[in-house]
């Protein structure tokens, strides 16, 4: 008998806990390594498996005796520990690509900047709609891994982030989508935007010409690189557009979007879908196709959209009081995302923005901020860069360093038939734990308004 392989997965959150969980339930010996605290739920799940693992820092000398490393995705690729990896010539992969090592199940895989968690909770409901055997998971809920782990299906649905991506090299989706590329983590990839965009093209990079290939023919970064050819792509291709026609793939003609996929065609009124944003629209065409690649039929596609309402944090309306709607968009935690949330919103804006910069460039902001803002609440550790930006155009800025007091704040700029928007296009690392402990704090607040 083989002797089992030694695994060492580094981070003890939910991507490493899940594949030590995977990697014990295949028969390897299993140390995950984290150089932080583990929180008690994920230490409680790693006892209850009897995973070994360690906190605090890295103990080179029991690491080294890897024979295959799984690296969390919030792991920088650069720290030394993955360079000491590197150099003594141990392979090193995300959770993704090992928990794809060990299925035979069909994979959908949603990347972009924006918009990949809405395609990817709607393409899910879709598919559960018609009772279809399929799991949502990967950067979003549970991790791939920890789905395989828990209960085996015979489709999953992952949302797929870069940092996921940047250490595969056999997964292969079936079907792989790219909502958008804009810059984003640039932080994470030396300020070089170039990086991030292959980061996100390893999507397709192992697909066949059996597979299929949605994105969003509207964004120049996509469209540039398909015509330059910087990444081969083998699978069928499917486009979305709202700006032109389309032969094969969906646009938007006038009131109706219109999915041609292969054969077949469908159409459903924009008025239907109860998400607001043309970016949402985008989201539905890119869901839709992916229903019908899997034949399902048109009129419960239509159904299943029609019936979605949007997910948490992602311009989510909390309440209306005194004709003053709060909306929290918590997720936005980039300048892409915040533009769609501003577009989107048809009433004056006081907006709540700001928390940890990844290198963003507010300018792009400037038009719908001088047409619908009428006060920024900046609610973050430092908003210089956001002021130094809004200043020559928005007189009522503000700085806050609680949620409480960002609320209070806006409550003071508004009247009826205003927003309330919570959209920070950045990070939320300076005074919350991550985007849901933000927008869980702006709907308490909000709750909380006498």
């Amino acid at each position: 008998m083989s002797r089992s392989r030694y695994i060492v997965v580094l981070g003890a959150q939910e991507s490493g806990v899940g594949a030590a969980i995977l990697a014990k339930q295949l028969g390897d010996r299993v140390f995950v390594s984290d150089k932080g605290k583990v929180n008690a739920h994920y230490e409680g799940l790693l006892a209850h498996y009897e995973i070994e693992f360690e906190a605090g820092g890295h103990s080179w000398d029991r690491l080294k005796q890897a024979d295959l490393v799984v690296k969390s995705p919030g792991i920088p690729n650069d720290v030394e520990v993955i360079r000491k990896f590197e150099a003594a010539g141990t392979l090193v992969v995300s959770e993704i690509e090992f928990a794809f090592k060990h299925t035979q199940a069909e994979i959908v895989a949603i990347t972009g900047t924006n918009g990949k968690t809405t395609t990817a909770a709607l393409t899910h409901k879709i598919l559960a709609d018609q009772q279809l055997d399929v799991a949502l998971g990967g950067n979003i809920g549970d991790s791939f891994a920890r789905l395989l782990a828990d209960k085996p299906q015979s489709l999953y649905v992952l949302e797929v982030s870069s940092f996921q991506l940047d250490h595969i090299k056999d997964f292969r989706p079936h079907i792989a989508v790219i909502t958008n590329i804009t810059p984003d983590h640039l932080d994470r990839y030396g300020n070089d935007f170039s990086s991030y965009i292959d980061a996100k093209f390893r999507i397709c990079m192992n697909q066949t010409e059996k597979d299929y290939f949605i994105y969003d023919a509207d964004c120049e970064v996509i469209q540039k690189h398909l015509e330059a050819s910087v990444h081969e792509i083998r699978a069928t291709q499917l486009p979305f557009s709202v700006k032109r026609k389309l032969t094969q793939g969906a646009y938007l003609d006038q009131d109706k979007m219109i999915m041609n996929v292969l054969d077949n065609s469908i159409e459903i009124e924009t008025s239907a879908v109860p998400v607001e944003g043309l970016h949402n629209l985008k989201n539905a065409m890119a869901a839709g196709m992916i229903g019908m690649l899997k034949s399902i039929h048109k009129e419960a596609i239509k159904q299943s959209i029609e019936g979605f309402t949007g997910i948490k944090h992602r311009m989510q309306v909390v309440e209306e009081f005194s004709g003053v709607r709060f909306i929290n968009d918590s997720k936005a935690t980039n300048v892409n995302a915040t533009y769609f949330a501003l577009e989107s919103v048809k009433r004056p804006i006081i907006w709540i923005a700001g928390g940890v910069d990844k290198g963003n460039d507010y300018n792009d902001l400037m038009p719908l901020v001088r047409e619908k803002v009428k006060a920024i609440i900046c609610l973050g550790a430092n908003n210089a860069k956001l002021i130094d930006t809004f200043s020559r155009v928005i007189d009522q800025i503000v700085e806050v360093n609680s949620m409480s007091d960002a609320v209070a704040k806006a409550m003071l700029y508004t009247e009826r038939g205003d927003t309330v928007l919570l959209s920070p296009a950045c990070a939320s690392f300076d005074l919350f734990t991550n985007y849901e402990h933000r927008g869980e704090e702006f709907i308490k607040t909000v709750k909380a308004i006498d």
